[in-house]
């Protein structure tokens, strides 16, 4: 299992009218915490996209627990359970500064060929850099 933590302050344009960061927002703070958990491995999306592949997101769930504020540095734990084939999935924690679960979801993303747009595996670039978090 691959698991890394991502960090994130609440800025006030995240927040709606009940001080609450917005709903939609938990999408874009999980995309934050996928990009900088693969680039921790020392592959970007930039890379892999170079390669010849894409990765849409094909499903999302959220569970919302309890609400986020303004200013609250927030973690975002990403977690990748199991080494990815056609398709990777991701988990996510969030916790707030006091290290309460206040959100989890999990996005499903494909590898998709840049120029057929036909449903491929894994890239081997992002393979190699997975293999040691998991027992293959």
């Amino acid at each position: 299992m691959f698991t890394y933590q991502h960090q994130i302050r609440v800025r006030y344009g995240d927040t709606d009218q009940m001080g609450y960061v917005y709903y939609g927002n938990y999408a874009y703070y999980y995309e934050q915490a996928r990009a900088e958990a693969i680039r921790s491995v020392g592959v970007s999306y930039k890379d892999i996209e170079t390669s010849g592949v894409m990765m849409p997101v094909t499903r999302m769930n959220i569970k919302y627990i309890q609400p986020a504020f303004y200013d609250e540095l927030l973690t975002i734990k990403a977690i990748v359970p199991h080494i990815p084939s056609r398709i990777i999935l991701f988990k996510y924690e969030v916790l707030n500064e006091k290290g309460i679960l206040i959100n989890e979801g999990e996005t499903h993303l494909i590898f998709m060929d840049i120029i057929s747009k036909k449903i491929r595996t894994a890239p081997d670039i992002l393979l190699e850099k997975f293999k040691p978090y998991f027992k293959v």
